[in-house]
């Protein structure tokens, strides 16, 4: 638990100090505080279960734990949040946001404990030998670290992150999956790796869906593949399992490296790349409406009810990633399996790997 409280404390902007209003100090409360103490990270005093207005003078001996003003709360009732929380609110950082420059692809490695995510970080900037500098990340302590590669270039995201305090971290997975939200919600591109020696567990697809929810480009990195036994057909049937396992990245290419070897380590940057301009790609309208009006002379739009869908036209609505609306009589008769027809003929023709795309039906007012 002590472990779990220091990752806690590390990771927080503001920390919500709460204790029992019934039971007074306790040492465990006097444990909490020196670790908090120690932080120097701005805290807020909650004392939970004072039901009623009586009850507040059992807030006063908790000004002995020096935190200032203790805030009476009643988790159970609601009462006082509200003044707690705008003091959270108040203690809040004041970020200021970074000029970033669009040229840039911004990337984060993800994966299970143990899966070599530090191992190819370093790699990584060890094979380019070129890092240009250590700028601070808006997540507190991230240490993001940039470097160039033939003319173009790379923030790799939250790398301190991974190989100074990866061992803590990880074992405790709810702060490992807390980690890996916050660099996924920075990256253009995520990179998903996947132990070749242990093989594909649940914990590789639920950690994988977070990167695929978040609408990201998507590089499957399978990692340690010079420790396999293989022959002429492991690479494929490897791949094969992957795609059967992960079907929701279906969109998402596969790269076989060894971190630790480098071998293969050169056909991750172009994967790389491919996936952030894709994910950045834009389709002409009259283009993209040729492309639907093929399809549907392939393939005809269904019925519901003797009610024939009619797809009026479409349009790029966005980008990162790319989004389409189509717009339609009634969006109701548009089913998935429809839906997903159109999908992949608008990957057919405009590539895409490396990126989702969602498409839409809607209306025409």
């Amino acid at each position: 638990m002590r472990e779990q409280a220091e990752v806690a404390i590390r990771e927080a902007d503001v920390i919500i100090f709460m204790v029992n209003g019934r039971e007074g100090i306790t040492a465990a409360d006097e444990e909490v505080a020196k670790l908090l103490f120690k932080s120097n990270k701005p805290v807020v005093l909650a004392v939970n279960k004072v039901d009623n207005p009586e009850m507040r003078e059992n807030t006063y001996e908790f000004y002995s734990l020096g935190f200032g003003e203790p805030y009476p709360i009643s988790g159970s009732h609601g009462l006082g949040l509200g003044d707690m929380l705008d003091q959270v609110f108040d203690l809040f950082p004041e970020h200021v946001d970074s000029i970033v420059d669009e040229d840039t692809v911004h990337f984060s490695v993800i994966g299970r404990p143990n899966v070599g995510k530090s191992s190819l970080v370093n790699a990584m900037l060890d094979q380019e030998r070129v890092i240009v500098s250590d700028i601070a990340g808006t997540t507190r302590d991230a240490i993001d670290t940039s470097f160039r590669r033939d003319d173009r270039d790379y923030v790799i995201i939250d790398t301190a992150g991974m190989r100074k305090r990866g061992k803590i971290y990880e074992t405790t997975e709810k702060y490992s999956i807390l980690r890996a939200l916050k660099a996924i919600e920075r990256s253009d591109v995520v990179l998903t790796l996947i132990d070749a020696e242990t093989g594909i567990i649940e914990q590789d697809k639920k950690i994988a869906g977070y990167a695929h929810e978040a609408g990201k480009a998507v590089v499957i990195v399978v990692n340690k593949w010079d420790a396999v036994d293989k022959d002429d057909q492991s690479m494929k049937e490897f791949e094969d399992n992957v795609r059967s396992q992960f079907q929701f990245l279906d969109y998402a290419p596969i790269v076989f490296l060894s971190a630790i070897t480098k071998k293969r380590i050169h056909t991750l940057l172009p994967r790389i790349i491919q996936a952030s301009e894709n994910h950045t790609k834009r389709v002409e309208t009259n283009v993209l409406n040729d492309v639907i009006m093929d399809a549907l002379a392939i393939n005809p739009t269904p019925t519901r009810h003797g009610k024939r869908l009619k797809i009026l036209y479409a349009t790029q609505v966005a980008i990162q990633p790319p989004t389409f609306v189509v717009f339609v009589n009634d969006p109701d008769l548009m089913h998935f399996s429809y839906e997903r027809f159109l999908e992949n003929k608008i990957r057919e023709a405009f590539g895409f790997e490396g990126t989702p795309i969602k498409l839409y039906a809607r209306k025409r007012s």
